[in-house]
């Protein structure tokens, strides 16, 4: 049995995670400050003796002297707030997770001489000029928009796994994470598939952003997080960036039409501006995932959706 940190646990990802490390009888201690993340989110696990949650802010240095006297094997660092409307209102909170807290995980790691996973994103691309992209790829990123502060702070993290990977050989993995959902995907936070599923659900207009061409390539979250144990479990990951999400590329417009068929809704889509530095492409290039990990997504979106607003109708039902 492994003793696994995971940062941001009480959030979307972190919280399926949690639960697949219990289920395979790990024992995890979750981190979170609970900015975004929710604690209903680790209800199901709230009293396995194998879960102990903390809540803590990382970016502080003593927010990790609890574990100084427990042996720690794998540490997987997830915290950050991951949509525009969560991390655009705390710039400085996305910052200094990224960074700060980043340094002190790795310092953890290095101590307990533990492998280290770190959730960087597909955003570390920018509005990409190179389509699809490969983790070769150095993005085209606008240090001086509303994204930077997450986009630049998801690079800066991946800096401090570099040196720490090349400086101190801690076993460091990145994860750049595309485009992920599910049901458990907060409904209000403002990302493509929480906010069509809701709006049709709900009868509400379906907001599409620009004319609706621009593309994501979304992934189920339990493929999602099998690729992260992949990466963690594999060795020959150590010092690997890899992209984690499906190849599989949509426009907005589609997957609105989509939504609103699966929904059976009578919502108008309306068309609103572009935000400033929005990608217009983001599809990933998945041949280290494939080759490395053995892994690739198995679920397609339209059942993918089907779960997802399956579950979003009973939530709504339940808080009406």
């Amino acid at each position: 049995m492994k003793h696994i940190v995971v940062t941001g646990a009480a959030g979307f990802l972190g919280s399926h995670l949690v639960k697949s490390l219990i289920d395979q009888g790990h024992r995890v201690t979750g981190i979170d400050n609970l900015s975004t993340g929710v604690s209903k989110n680790l209800q199901e696990v709230a009293n396995s003796p194998l879960f102990f949650f903390r809540e803590a802010d990382v970016t502080l240095p003593d927010s990790l002297d609890f574990l100084i006297d427990q042996p720690v094997d794998e540490v997987y660092h997830l915290a950050s707030p991951a949509s525009p409307k969560f991390y655009q209102a705390d710039w400085i909170g996305t910052i200094w997770v990224n960074t700060r807290g980043t340094y002190h995980l790795l310092e953890l790691a290095r101590m307990k001489g533990a492998k280290f996973l770190y959730s960087s994103t597909s955003e570390t691309y920018g509005d990409p000029e190179v389509h699809p992209q490969p983790e070769s790829y150095r993005g085209n990123v606008n240090t001086w928009g509303p994204r930077a502060c997450y986009d630049e702070a998801k690079r800066l993290g991946e800096v401090f796994c570099y040196e720490y990977y090349t400086k101190h050989s801690v076993p460091v993995k990145v994860a750049r994470i595309f485009n992920t959902y599910s049901s458990g995907l907060r409904n209000d936070d403002g990302r493509v598939i929480s906010n069509f599923v809701t709006q049709a659900l709900t009868g509400q207009d379906i907001t599409v952003y620009g004319d609706g061409s621009q593309t994501r390539s979304f992934c189920y979250v339990d493929d999602n997080i099998r690729g992260l144990q992949q990466l963690m479990a594999v060795d020959r990951a150590n010092g690997e960036i890899i992209n984690i999400g499906n190849p599989t590329e949509y426009s907005v417009l589609e997957v609105a039409r989509l939504v609103k068929e699966l929904t059976q809704s009578d919502s108008n889509l309306v068309f609103l501006p572009l935000p400033e530095d929005d990608p217009k492409v983001r599809r990933p290039v998945i041949d280290k995932a494939r080759e490395i990990l053995n892994w690739e997504p198995e679920i397609g979106l339209e059942e993918g959706l089907q779960l997802t607003i399956d579950h979003y109708r009973v939530m709504l039902q339940e808080t009406s």
